[in-house]
């Protein structure tokens, strides 16, 4: 299957209008479309903001599938749509390698095609084939509203990468599901042990290098920690984060905190360090410390980090920012620099509880 990018996340929320007006008005999201009377039972609003695409969708009658959907696993990320050349081959395809159906094919107007197949968990993917390079994003469904004037440039760029949190015992599973079903490639993997806990990570990629996954375990034979904690909060599997990247983490980091963005903080220790770690790294390090910001290099170059606190009900999904230099991987010793940060927050959690 021959899966191009990653076209858009939909986010399933208890009131859509206020995740929405968060999106907009701390990270700089433009409204681009709304709902209309062939998405009966729901509200929707289609976000922009460089190339990445979000659809905010809530229930407005009490029966309809995203109110359970939100009762069982709370506000988080139930769609993430692939972009296909052909939506009803790929379909096909992926029920013959083992997915099941959430949608068949349809058909939005002359340009848009739609299928949906199951993920792990709740999350389903949507697959779909556009045909004009420019044409409404889904005709017929989400009405495209009139454009707004430009506040300033684009702070985020692209979706880098989806985090999915799996159960103890699910990493190769959920794996196999993506290079079996979908054609990905397993490219990294890591161990991170943090005191009396452990968590397990691989990473699966589209052989277009364009959608990514990071999918995220615990280890069952050790003390729960944050991943279980996201598990039972979000009743399974599911989008434990989003990562969009940005051309100046330094300068957005402090752009969004001015508008009340909370990030996850970081010990002066670990800053303290990263010279003697890395040598020198592209920003300086009173800037990093200054916005609390990660940085780790690969065989390819630098990368730069940083974790938003939740903001959902259940503390399960957050966002993260990267900004790379090269950099292809993921930062080992940030993954377990986010797993320390997680934890104390965790801690500091239970402590107010």
């Amino acid at each position: 299957m021959d899966v191009m990018t990653l076209d858009h996340v939909e986010f399933y929320a208890g009131d859509a209008q206020e995740t929405a007006r968060l999106l907009v008005e701390a990270y700089g999201f433009r409204r681009l479309g709304t709902g209309g009377p062939a998405l009966p039972g729901q509200r929707t609003i289609l976000l922009g903001q460089g190339g990445i695409r979000i659809l905010v969708t809530a229930a407005t009658d009490p029966a309809h599938p995203v109110a359970a959907h939100v009762a069982r696993h709370g506000d988080g990320v139930a769609r993430v749509a692939l972009r296909v050349a052909d939506a009803a081959e790929a379909y096909t395809e992926a029920l013959s390698r083992g997915a099941t159906s959430v949608a068949e094919p349809r058909a939005w107007g002359a340009d848009v095609v739609t299928a949906e197949v199951s993920g792990p968990g709740a999350l389903a993917h949507r697959l779909v084939e556009r045909r004009g390079s420019a044409g409404p994003f889904l005709p017929g469904a989400v009405e495209p509203l009139p454009a707004a004037p430009v506040a300033g440039p684009d702070l985020l760029e692209i979706i880098d990468h989806v985090a999915l949190c799996v159960p103890g015992g699910g990493l190769d599973e959920t794996v196999r599901f993506y290079t079996e079903v979908f054609g990905f490639k397993e490219i990294f993997e890591e161990r991170v042990e943090v005191g009396d806990q452990a968590m397990d990570s691989k990473v699966v990629q589209s052989g277009s290098g364009e959608v990514t996954f990071t999918i995220v375990a615990p280890d069952p034979a050790l003390r729960p920690g944050q991943l279980d904690d996201f598990l039972r909060g979000n009743g399974g599997a599911g989008v434990q984060h989003l990562a969009l990247s940005t051309r100046d983490i330094a300068g957005v980091v402090a752009t969004l905190g001015g508008r009340g963005v909370r990030f996850l903080k970081t010990p002066d220790s670990y800053y303290d360090a990263i010279e003697r770690r890395l040598g020198e790294v592209s920003l300086s390090v009173a800037a990093l410390r200054a916005g609390n910001i990660l940085v780790d290099r690969d065989h390819w170059g630098e990368m730069f980090q940083i974790f938003t606190e939740s903001t959902v009900e259940r503390r399960t999904f957050f966002l993260e920012l990267i900004e790379r230099h090269g950099a292809l991987t993921f930062g080992s010793n940030n993954i377990k620099a986010l797993y320390e940060a997680k934890e104390r927050a965790r801690a500091a959690a239970q402590v107010r509880a």
